[in-house]
């Protein structure tokens, strides 16, 4: 089991880990930093220890060690059992979670890699919001996506709040990002995927119609930011648009939500 280590000065180094976690330019999970992935709460803590993001130190309360001591019993990471209080001076804030773990990030996965034996893949463009990231890792972890591809000017997925939004499947569920956007998506097309730009536009097909055509086939949904949605560059590289029916004159839908009613449809069909 991990070794656990009482510490009852907030100052001690051994705690830089999870130093100022609410500072702007000081968090030790900016990658321009230390670049550290921190999981928040037991569940995401739990999730962390079955991921390739290896823990390096776990600081949390002697109650919230209890709840983990059966996950712990092959961790290698050292335990700093604190107060409530003592973790509040530590990272900025009270953490009513109570556990934290920090991993270093591992080598970023390439496009091939995620893709590789995958049938469902989300792919992002333009999609910054962290909450909105972490809802859709979360929803494509529970509606059988199996990896998710990054294209331009979307955020950070293991950005802290992203991270604990998405319950911690943005550790589980593979990503990678593009090299080249949006030639990359060459790469899903070579591999066999149909790839579906989603779009509120009323010439589109809509989803559900347009699952019939490809339930047989690997499928990408392609996804942008709200309000703009997806570039009209990368929606000419998608072989079809498509559209959910919106009524009460709604022009969209949050991008997560989007992207949830996207995946369960695929489920729908391919069950």
């Amino acid at each position: 089991m991990s070794d656990v280590i009482d510490v009852a000065d907030p100052a001690d180094p051994r705690l830089d880990d999870f130093r100022d976690l609410n500072s702007i330019d000081r968090r030790p999970d900016l990658p321009t930093g230390k670049g550290l992935v921190i999981a928040e709460g037991v569940l995401v803590v739990q999730r962390m220890l079955a991921s390739r993001f290896v823990p390096r130190a776990m600081m949390g309360t002697d109650r919230r060690l209890t709840e983990l001591r059966d996950d712990l019993s092959s961790a290698a990471a050292p335990y700093y059992r604190v107060t409530a209080d003592v973790m509040a001076e530590v990272v900025g804030f009270h953490l009513n979670r109570g556990v934290l773990a920090a991993a270093s990030r591992p080598g970023e996965l390439t496009v091939a890699e995620v893709i590789d034996n995958a049938r469902t893949v989300a792919v992002l463009e333009g999609v910054n919001d962290h909450e909105n990231l972490g809802s859709i890792f979360r929803n494509a972890a529970g509606l059988g996506v199996d990896a998710v591809v990054f294209g331009t000017g979307c955020a950070d997925p293991l950005y802290r709040r992203a991270v604990r939004v998405s319950m911690g499947h943005a550790l589980l569920v593979p990503y990678a990002w593009a090299q080249s956007w949006p030639a990359d998506l060459d790469l899903l097309r070579d591999r066999g995927f149909r790839l579906l730009a989603m779009t509120p536009a009323a010439t589109s097909r809509t989803l559900a119609d347009a699952m019939h055509d490809v339930a047989d086939d690997p499928v990408a949904f392609l996804v942008g930011a709200e309000g703009a949605g997806l570039t009209e560059r990368t929606m000419r590289a998608a072989d079809v648009r498509v559209r959910i029916p919106m009524s009460r004159g709604t022009d969209s839908l949050n991008v997560a939500t989007a992207a949830a009613l996207a995946f369960y449809e695929r489920v729908r069909f391919v069950e």
